[in-house]
Order: structure tokens, then sequence, then C-alpha cells
């Protein structure tokens, strides 16, 4: 390990990461002088009477300008800026107009004095200080801390600028928190350098070193990135293959994660490195670099295998239930068919007794002979004990004889499995553990399961299904027994395996108690500001906070005053919560804009906001060859329509090897991501924007879209209602004032609310939401609470909302003394929350340290299956904002309006994500979940860059409505949707070497509002 010690620490980080920590559109709005529009003038400008009084005293019109352009930029950006007179004359303009009786200004220029003594009374004004070597040291030990939760630059440098505006310090120069960053990450990067040297032995630095070993040009390395395609047994045995060459590495990378004390966060970040970087780049970095990125990968690499092999168990043993369930149901039909013929030959044996042709002197073996031929021994002896159970079918003997029929391919495909899984569970599953881990034993020596297994795992009920009549096992049914109790089991929470991520306990999940110790600390830095109070002071404002809403609600009903809900002969009737049409996919405005080709608008909106400039050569920002910007759109928009490199060459005029080149050295996850930030951060900036709010406040949405893969892949599953007999995915997008903030590619069987909070804390736009709303598939037992100890509130649409006010309403008190209509189903048991505070809060602070997934947590922390105290004093706190939530449901037209208008708007982006992927059906042609997030991924830059342009256009009608003073226009362009697409091509051959025009969005605009097309002016 000879280089580690002089390894440069720019190569901890990639190179885009390391040097510029922030895009331009975060630096601009941060450190850049803002650029305001006439209303942002009347608002920033906006002097109160204290302000004027010390504007009163400056004497001259330069300083008085001076003080008034400082004290609206502070107000704008908590901070100041050099002022120069050509870039602000528009605000000097309004200023005088404004204050200064129209006076002209010809300079900026005043004393030392005189500046520093107005930023001074400006600071005390709102409260702020300036930056000082002890707030440094503050910055420097924070980002200490920080780095150690995550490595990435742009994490820790937005933690410090959230710190500095907590702390009211105004931001010091770029540079200073930049310098501050790579101090961090240096110091960091020699702390783990160090502790590699120390922990790593000869043998397993060769170990190691066969990670990059090459077999006929494929890099180990390569080959273990691969994930399975389906789960097949060919599939499955090689992801068995890569674990157990895996295995070994795994146990060095747990005790070097341990001893480096990395936290999650950072473990999946220097493990997504390995991805980006190519094999080529990781040999040529410092050893102590590539192996603590190697070692990542493998810890997280194998923890995620360990997670295909359990999700391929659970799915195929509800395949293979499924398949009993059919065959099953044949056997029933074709026996009660079968009975049906042997009652009607069984009536004629009957008769044989009535009939008095047979002499009495005959036989009964004759009489027996004669039967016969009428119905065989044995449809006789099936007729028998079928009218012995009064015609009762036993459907368990046929079930058990299904699955008898298919256990050769059930052991095929499971044994291989448990042989390399390392399984544990509760106390209380010691049993079900114990027979696995002796069935695992004796598969791995060859043998079958042996006679000497548990008995008490087998329900009472199927024990004479399961053991012979001399009390000995049947060996195929117990095995199919215990596979059957392990999948429930292990959904359930109460079987887990320590080396997975998905099916981990929960506790393992959790920060440790060190961490805990600090959260009087943490708690707040972190966000967390709802739960830094005391439990009991939180209760106690809930509880005054609850009964009194119970009280105004249900006052307003006795009254008559809501007509969402009337009292009629005692009973409840509710109306229609929200009237009006849903909005539809066309929007009459953009009929009179100019038709405008994808490309053309993707290189347009790029000239304005050089979101392109994101995508960075995966080689480092220095590499000679930079973006084609042509063939990257294009690359973009194979992967964004669904038709793939080879479709987009044969109908543009690039080849396909251009194409996947481009796309291979540019087109990543992260690049996809860091792009769209900049659209959505570009689109936040426009004067439009804060048209989009909803209540004046960011109200957000999540839903998810189903997609179809014509290419199996290991997430993808079936469902009936939405694929018929194929399989597929869901898109689950997040949107907030019309823009798609984060996407994620889930499997069709995952539950939508599970990835509600993971939208929205990793949100990395500008675009913060207050409020957060989803259909019912987005609600259950945590989110409520979660969200609000996070500072949003969460608002879901219930589908059954008389159900769920019938259910779902919770209180302090006894219900029966609530006076009113609407009451509580019980009290809250505010005991048990107030127990279980303190395992509460390691559950938030888990959350906020990003120890695991959040949607891993959160599915955890909402399944009925297993239950302990925590989870019910989560449930609990989660009930008491649920009925604050309802009734303000119940009580405000506003916030059900609102509500709609959110989800509203997420449906409309589903319209035009499905319109952008037209090709193919709609379905993703690719192999692996990484790919689809890509896809996925470029869909949705597409769809923001479609919003953007429309914004921009709207934002340049804002501009010609102030300048008329048209109030009216003005008030209804928030019903303008900026997600349609009737004056965009997507389809068509593609001609990507073209010129790019220049357009003039004003004069776009006043086209469109001269044509006659403003929709509330054609009205009447």
């Amino acid at each position: 390990m000879s280089e580690s010690s002089s390894a440069n620490s720019e190569e901890i980080l990639p190179q885009s990461e390391r040097l510029q920590a922030l895009s331009p559109e975060e630096y601009e709005l941060l450190w850049g002088q803002p650029v305001f529009s006439d209303s942002d003038r009347d608002l920033f400008f906006q002097l109160n009477s204290h302000e004027q009084q010390f504007l009163g005293q400056l004497r001259t019109v330069r300083t008085k300008a001076h003080f008034l352009l400082q004290l609206g930029y502070f107000r704008a950006r908590q901070r100041f800026f050099p002022l120069d007179l050509a870039p602000v004359v528009d605000d000097l303009d309004h200023l005088s107009n404004r204050y200064l009786d129209g006076a002209a200004i010809s300079t900026l220029n005043i004393s030392k004095h005189t500046r520093q003594q107005q930023l001074e009374w400006i600071l005390e004004h709102f409260g702020f200080q300036s930056m000082s070597p002890a707030i440094r040291r503050d910055l420097e030990a924070r980002a200490l801390r920080t780095v150690r939760i995550s490595g990435r630059p742009l994490y820790i440098m937005r933690d410090l600028v959230d710190f500095l505006r907590r702390e009211r310090v105004v931001l010091p120069g770029y540079t200073t928190l930049q310098d501050i960053v790579r101090s961090a990450l240096t110091i960091e990067r020699q702390r783990l350098s160090s502790v590699l040297e120390r922990t790593i032995s000869a043998e397993e630095e060769a170990l190691l070193n066969g990670v990059f070993a090459s077999t006929d040009g494929l890099h180990a390395v390569t080959a273990l990135k691969h994930d399975p395609k389906d789960f097949s047994h060919k599939q499955l045995n090689m992801e068995v293959t890569r674990g157990k060459r895996l295995r070994p590495l795994f146990s060095l990378a747990q005790r070097v994660i341990k001893q480096t004390k990395l936290t999650p966060e950072s473990v999946r970040f220097y493990a997504s490195l390995v991805d980006y970087y190519t094999v080529y780049k990781l040999k040529r970095m410092a050893e102590s670099t590539s192996r603590l990125y190697i070692l990542c990968f493998i810890h997280d690499r194998y923890r995620r295998l360990n997670d295909h092999l359990l999700n391929a168990h659970c799915a195929l043993i509800r395949r293979y239930a499924e398949e009993v369930t059919e065959a099953t149901k044949e056997s029933i039909l074709g026996q009660r068919q079968e009975v049906s013929g042997d009652i009607d030959q069984g009536v004629d044996v009957l008769q044989l007794f009535l009939d008095p042709n047979i002499d009495d002197d005959l036989s009964f073996g004759n009489v027996r002979r004669i039967a016969f031929k009428k119905l065989s021994p044995a449809r006789l002896a099936r007729l028998c004990e079928h009218l012995s159970r009064d015609g009762a079918i036993d459907e368990r003997v046929l079930e058990w004889q299904a699955i008898d029929h298919i256990m050769p391919k059930v052991k095929r495909n499971l044994r291989p499995l448990l042989r390399f899984l390392n399984l544990s569970g509760t106390r209380s599953q010691a049993t079900l553990v114990s027979a696995l881990n002796k069935m695992a034993a004796s598969f791995r020596s060859g043998r079958q399961v042996p006679q000497g297994m548990p008995l008490s795992i087998i329900p009472e009920r199927q024990r004479r299904h399961i053991l012979n009549s001399d009390g000995s096992l049947n060996r195929n049914r117990y095995e199919y027994l215990v596979y059957r109790q392990f999948r429930d089991r292990l959904e359930g929470g109460d079987i887990f395996c320590t080396e997975s991520t998905r099916y981990r306990s929960l506790e393992d999940d959790l920060v440790d108690a060190k961490v805990l110790e600090n959260k009087s600390v943490l708690l707040p830095e972190l966000g967390l500001v709802e739960a830094s109070s005391p439990i009991k002071a939180q209760l106690d404002q809930l509880r005054d906070t609850l009964g009194s809403r119970y009280e105004e609600v249900n006052n307003r009903i006795k009254a008559g005053a809501n007509p969402y809900v009337q009292v009629r002969k005692g009973r409840l009737v509710w109306s229609r919560s929200v009237d009006g049409p849903d909005p539809g996919e066309h929007e009459p405005l953009f009929d009179a804009a100019d038709r405008i080709d994808i490309d053309q608008l993707l290189l347009q909106v790029d000239r304005r906001t050089r979101f392109l400039s994101a995508f960075e050569h995966v080689m480092g920002r220095y590499q000679r060859g930079r973006a084609n910007k042509p063939l990257l759109v294009a690359g973009l928009m194979a992967y964004a329509t669904n038709m793939g490199l080879g479709r987009m060459a044969e109908i543009s005029n690039f080849t396909r090897d251009q194409l996947s080149t481009s796309t291979a050295n540019f087109v990543r996850l992260e690049t996809l991501r860091e792009a769209n930030d900049r659209l959505a951060d570009a689109t936040a900036k426009l004067p439009i924007f804060r048209y989009f709010d909803i209540g004046e406040i960011v109200h957000s949405s999540s839903d998810g879209q189903k997609f179809e893969t014509a290419i199996p892949t290991v997430n993808s599953r079936h469902s009936a209602k939405y694929f018929g007999l194929k399989k597929g995915v869901v898109g689950y997008t997040m949107l907030a004032s019309h823009v798609p903030l984060s996407a994620r590619i889930i499997g069709a069987n995952e539950h939508e609310s599970h990835y509600v909070f993971d939208v929205l804390f990793n949100n990395t736009s500008d675009i913060q939401p207050s409020m957060h709303s989803t259909d019912t598939h987005g609600a259950n037992q945590v989110n409520f609470a979660l969200l609000h100890f996070f500072g949003y509130r969460f608002a879901p649409r219930y589908r059954d909302f008389k159900h769920k006010i019938e259910t779902g309403l919770y209180g302090f008190d006894n219900p029966r003394s609530v006076e009113g209509p609407l009451k509580p189903v019980r009290r809250v048991r505010d005991d048990l929350m107030i127990t279980e505070w303190p395992n509460i809060e390691q559950i938030l602070l888990s959350l906020a340290m990003k120890s695991t997934s959040q949607s891993v947590i959160v599915s955890k922390l909402s399944t009925y299956r297993r239950q302990n105290r925590t989870k019910q004093a989560l449930w609990e706190f989660d009930r008491i904002i649920q009925s604050l939530y309802l009734l303000d449901y119940i009580d405000s037209p506003i916030l059900r309006r609102n509500v709609h208008r959110a989800l509203n708007r997420g449906e409309a982006y589903h319209r035009l994500r499905r319109a952008i992927a037209y090709a193919n059906g709609g379905r993703f042609r690719v192999r692996s979940q990484n790919e689809q997030e890509i896809w996925n991924e470029c869909a949705r830059l597409i769809a923001n860059a479609v919003v953007h342009y429309n914004a921009m256009l709207l934002s340049e009608m804002v501009k010609i409505f102030e300048k008329q003073k048209d109030s009216e226009s003005l008030k209804n362009l928030d019903k303008i949707s900026p997600l349609a697409w009737q004056h965009v091509n997507f389809y068509g051959r593609y001609q990507f070497d073209r010129a790019l025009e220049s357009l003039n969005f004003a004069q776009m605009a006043s086209q469109i509002t001269a044509s006659g097309a403003l929709p509330w002016r054609n009205q009447g």
C-alpha cells in the first residue's frame, strides 16, 4: 500500500463533485445578485416604518439608493453585494419613483464608513451576524462531522449553508465554504487511508487484487456488477455463485467499515463510485482509494445479492401457491364432474334392491357383479366416501396432492437459496429457524430432509397430511411447509438476514446508542425541529389543538355551516368533496404557440439553463472529449422515448456507435439527476413560478405510473390488473408546482406509501414543498407522523373518505365526552408514546442520518405482521396528526380543493410522461433495474425541459400583464398548466445537426396574448 500515503486528496471523489459542489444555478441562487421582476420589486423593496425612519436619516440620494438596494437584496438573499450601476438600473428606476421623488442616480459610490454603518444597521435589523473566526471554527467542526455521514461534497456544502441560515449568519464567500469542504474531505481521506493500512493484511490485499483480475476480457468486478435478470433457475444459480465468491470479501468489508466508522450513507456513496468509474480508472488510483471503493461496493453488492435471493424465495413461493390453488380448483371441478356421473350410476345400483325381476334367491355375489357392471368398485367406493361427507370434497387433500406434483421444481429452485443464506429470527421463531438451519445443513451435505425435524411447527390441522400413518415425516410436504412459513415470517419481520438490506431486523437499521446520546444536538441540526421539544410538551399542545378542532368542526356541522357534511335523521350525510372536472390533456393557450421539434426545444432550453453541462465525461471533467450536445440530446431522447439507440440511429443522422459511445461516456444516473435538478432550479427562478403555488405554498404530490417490461428483470412483477399475463414496474414520481422533482422505479407489488418520505427527503432541488398529497395508496400507519416531524404536512385524498372518518378519528379524551356528530373511535395512548419516545427519536435520527434506505425503514414500520411497543407508539402519534388533518379536510373546502389540484397535476404529468415514452407501446426494453432508472430519468428530463420551455413563455406573459396592469390575466395564469405539449413534436425523423435558431420568447408571448387564445377572455 505504498501509494496510499502519497495519494492526492482529490482522488477520493469524482472530479465533478470535488471541484464544484454546487451547480451554477445553485451558486447563483445563493451567491448571485438577485434579478427582480416588477412584482419582486414590490415585495422586496417594501419598507416598514422602522426602515422608513432610517431612510429619512440619510442625507444624499446616492446613500439612500445604496441603502434601499442593499436592504432589498439582503431581504431576498441574506447577504450583501458590491453594487455597480449598470446591473441595477431597473431596480434604481423603481426605487427612485417609489421613494426618491424620481431623482436621477448617476453613481452608487459612498464612503466605506457610511457603507459599513448601513450594513451593520441591516444586520441588526434582521438579527443576523457576520462571519467570524469562532463561526468558521464551528463550520470546520461541523464539516468534519458531516463528512462522516456522507462523503458527497454537495451534501456537506448544503448542510453548512443550512447551518448558517439557522444561526442567522451572513453567507461567506463561496470559496470560503469550498475550502472548508475540501479540508474536511482531505482529513477524512487521510483518516480512511490510515485505517485501511492498519486493517488489511497482505493476504487480504491479494484477495482484493483478484477483483481486478481479467478472464476472457471481462474483469471480475464487472461480472460482479451484474444483477440477475429474473428468478429463473439459471439466473439464481449464477447469483449464488457470485455470492460464494463475495462472501470472504464481505467479511473483510464489514471489518474495515466497522474500523473506519463509515456511515451507511457514506458506504453507499463510495460503493456507487465503482459504477461511476471504469476499471481502468480504478486501477490507476491510489490503492487505499480504490480499495475503499471496492470494499464498499462489495458490502453493498453482497447485501443486495441476499435481497435478490430472499425476494426470489418470496416470489417463487407466491407463484407456487398460485399454481397449487389453480390445480386444486381444477381437481375439485374434475371430482365434482366425475361424482355427478357416479351419482347417476349409483341410483341404478340402488334400484337393484327394488327391482322385482331379481329373484330373492339370487346370491349376493351375483348381485354385486351386476352392480359392478354399472359402477366399477373404485368409483363406487369414491361415491360412498363422497356421500359419507355429505357431498363435501376434502380440498386440503387435493391441495397437498398438487404440492406433491410441483415439489421437484420447488426443491430444484429453493434448495440452493437455503443452502447459501444465513438466517436468524426472533425468540418466538427459534423452532422454525432451527428447522431451516437443519435443512440447509442437510442439503449442503447432499442429503434429504432428515426425519428428526421439529414437529411443533406443523399446525394441528395439517398433521394428517404431513405425517404418514406410521408417524414418520412426509419429507416433501414438510419441506414445502417450512418454505411457506419462512416466507410468511420473513415478510412479517420475524425472520431476518443480517447480511441483507431489506430483510435485516429493524433494530439493525437504526443508529446505535452512542449516536443517540447526542440526540439533543443532532435533532435540531438535522432539521427535526418538531421532535426537538419534550414529548410531554408536544402532546400537551396537540391535546389542546385537537380538542379545539373537534369542538369547532362539530359546531359548524351542527349549525349547518358546512355543506360538505350534514346531519340528517341523526346520521352524517356526505356530499361530493370537490366539484369540477379534472383538467384535460389540452391547454388551449398553447394552440397559439409556434410548433417546435423536441430536439430544438431541448437545445433552446439548454441555451438558457446550461443543463446539458451536467453531463460530464465518466473519466472526469478534464477529459478532452466534451459532450457533443446534439449527439447527447439524441441519446437522451432514444432512452426517454423507449425506442432505444438502434431505432434512434435508423431515424436520425447519427450512427448506433456514435450514440452508444456518447451515452456510455455521459449518461448516468448521477448526471441525469443533476441535469434534472438544474432544470427544476432554473424553472423555480422564473417569474411565473410563484403563480404555480397552491394556497400560497409549494404543494407537492406523488403517485405511481405502471409500465410494462418487454424484457423480464429482477424487479418486474406480475399484475393482472395492469399487465395481464405480462410483468411490469412502477415509476413513482414527486411533482411540485408542475415540476417533476424526483423519481424512483419500484416493483409493481411494492406499496407506494413506503416511498413517500423517501422522495420528499431526498429531493435535492431548490424547490422544497411544505405540503404533500397522495391518493389512498400513499397512506400508511406512519407517514403522517414522519412527515410532521420533518416539517412537511401530509395531505392524502382517500378513496372512501366516509369509511376513513368512521375508523380514523382519534382523540385524547373519552369519545363519550366529545359533543357532536364527529367522535373519536377511541383515546390515543399518550402513556405509551411518552414511554417509547426515546426509541422513536432513534428511528427519526436513523431516517435523517440515512442509516439505511428510508423506504426500507418505513416499510418495516408500517407492516401489521410484526408488532412491538415502539411501532405501536409511533402509530399512536400518527393517529393524532391524521385526526387533525381529517378534521381540517372536513371543515375546509379550500384544503379539499388544493389537495385535488395537487393530485390533478400529477395526473397531467403522467399523461406527458406517457406521450414522451411513446415507442414500443410505452414498454421498457432494458435488462436491468439500473437501465430502467436511466430511461425513466431521461423521460423526466424531457418533461422538465418541456415544463421549463412553457414556463419561459408564461413568464414573458407575466411581464406583459404586469406592464399592462392586467390583474385579471395575472390572476388566471395559475390555471395554465406548463405540462401541455400539443405544440411540441415528439415524432418523426430527427435531424440533430440543424443550426439552432434564435427564439424571441417576448415576441412569442406577445403573439399568444394578441391571438385571442387566452381562455379567460373567451368565457361567456
